[in-house]
């Protein structure tokens, strides 16, 4: 019997298969927009990594968050194991007939065949064989030439979904919001967002070039400089922190997501590396400043904003390589490449105000 294509599948059940990272699962928010224009009776579920489940839950797209322990390790292997088949178990116990995997890796093809589903949707350029467990294959083409964005959204136009826009719902609630407003609030305007950590030493700019672009924003416009970012990103935050003449604050490590998510939606701009809450400013309306420094704009700049990441001119730029000797990538991207670019920021946030 001939299979519906697509577009034509009358799915009920949905599973959205997008356990990590924060930018990557930010990045696949414009998926989920479509699986419920699509989809507008379905109950539609998203498999995540407990890390990321706050920054879903009760996201109105959703009927549910379905978190994944991925450090279940650390109790031990035995525990580990039995809690895994449990989660399997539990998994394929909700019936879904439609799978999205968007990770594209072994775990989460495991994840897709575990579910039972009659239709499992990837895409092609998925790696460690999680193709093979997949029903249905979305090809892509040249994955040099696609954004992220771009490359999750071939799902969305196999599915029928892809005439909408590609749109990033993720709303701030009311407690976060108040939150953060009183975080903020006796700090000076522009509240200047600095996000000078990544777990990639390669993508780490300086500090002391974070702080060149700070000192010079805040001698123009004045302002406070916001650092954000997890508990391991505290130090390098309060080394920047320590080389600025003007006011600011160190909140990384200090906010969940939620809270994160409602302080970048409030910032006049953001600054940092390609990280995720980077890609969380952007989805959240914010304009941003980025030094990119092994990663490529084209492949995971900041969506609709590239203009405003600026790239190495190394040999080497573009490399995904996430530990290097020379990192002579650092000093040639300098603060001053990156200044027109904040300062054309603030101007607009000077003539708004």
């Amino acid at each position: 019997m001939k299979r519906l294509p697509l577009r034509d599948y009358p799915a009920s059940r949905i599973v959205l298969i997008k356990p990590s990272a924060l930018g990557d699962i930010v990045q696949a928010l414009p998926v989920l927009a479509a699986l419920r224009r699509r989809y507008p009776d379905a109950h539609v579920t998203w498999l995540v990594n407990r890390t990321y489940e706050p920054l879903l839950r009760g996201h109105p797209a959703l009927d549910e968050v379905l978190p994944f322990d991925r450090g279940a390790t650390r109790h031990g292997l035995w525990k580990a194991t039995v809690g895994y088949a449990r989660f399997l178990r539990d998994f394929r116990a909700r019936r879904f007939d439609l799978v999205i995997d968007l990770q594209g890796l072994l775990r989460s093809g495991l994840f897709t065949a575990a579910s039972g589903a009659a239709r499992r949707v990837g895409l092609s350029s998925a790696r460690e064989g999680a193709v093979w467990f997949y029903t249905d294959v979305v090809r892509v083409a040249d994955f040099s030439a696609l954004h992220a964005v771009d490359r999750y959204w071939l799902v969305a136009e196999a599915l029928g979904a892809g005439d909408g826009p590609i749109e990033f719902p993720l709303p701030v609630r009311e407690p976060e919001r108040l939150w953060a407003e009183e975080a903020l609030g006796d700090c000076p305007r522009p509240w200047l967002a600095f996000g000078v950590g990544s777990r990639w030493v390669t993508k780490r700019w300086p500090p002391e070039h974070f702080a060149a672009l700070a000192r010079r924003a805040q001698a123009g416009f004045g302002g406070t400089v916001v650092f954000v970012g997890g508990a391991d990103e505290a130090e390098l935050a309060q080394t920047t922190g320590a080389h600025l003449a003007g006011p600011w604050r160190n909140l990384s490590g200090r906010t969940t997501l939620p809270q994160l998510a409602a302080v970048l939606s409030l910032v006049d701009v953001m600054v940092a590396n390609d990280t995720g809450p980077l890609h969380l400013a952007v989805a959240l309306g914010r304009p941003i400043v980025a030094p990119y420094t092994c990663t490529k704009v084209a492949l995971n700049g900041p969506f609709g904003q590239g203009a405003r990441a600026v790239e190495t001119r190394v040999r080497c730029a573009g490399s995904y390589v996430k530990k290097c000797s020379r990192l002579e990538c650092m000093g040639e991207l300098r603060p001053e490449r990156l200044w027109p670019i904040l300062e054309s920021v603030l101007l607009r946030w000077q003539s708004l105000c």
